[in-house]
């Protein structure tokens, strides 16, 4: 006796497959049920106003603000060297003699300078006042010609 050639499973596939197919169709009449056909162009557009938020309303033309060609820059800007006081003054956090290094805070800036017993002309202690100038050094800004305020 031969086995039949439709299993459980093709059984099971085949009515996967149909109730897909009416699911498709149930949605495509809904679809068509639920269509707007009056809907015109103009209903469908959006505009932005010039905060960024969408409106159905077209923009006044009195809110245009006119564009000179020569104004728009394309591409990076040149880089404009900043003239900047090279003498700081500032606040030792923190020194350590016997390691040599230590830390200066910033008057104006409030950050934290490096500095290095290299670096230093003056010697000095934590919470004296001192100005310095600041270099870029391996990891970062460091503070050098250091010397104690009057």
């Amino acid at each position: 006796m031969a086995k039949s050639q439709e299993t459980w499973n093709k059984k099971e596939m085949e009515k996967k497959r149909l109730k897909k197919r009416q699911d498709k169709e149930q949605k495509k009449e809904e679809r068509k049920a639920n269509a707007k056909d009056g809907t015109s162009f103009e209903d469908m557009i959006a505009y932005v106003d010039e905060n960024g938020n969408l409106t159905s309303t077209p923009p006044g033309i009195v809110k245009r603000q006119a564009i000179r060609a020569e104004d728009i820059q394309i591409g990076v800007p040149k880089r404009v060297d900043v003239v900047q006081d090279t003498v700081r003054r500032g606040t030792v956090t923190f020194f350590n003699d016997s390691k040599g290094y230590g830390f200066i805070k910033d008057q104006e800036t409030q950050e934290s300078v490096f500095v290095h017993m290299n670096g230093l002309i003056d010697s000095i202690k934590d919470n004296n006042k001192v100005t310095y100038e600041v270099e870029m050094g391996h990891k970062g800004p460091t503070a050098v010609k250091v010397k104690l305020a009057n």
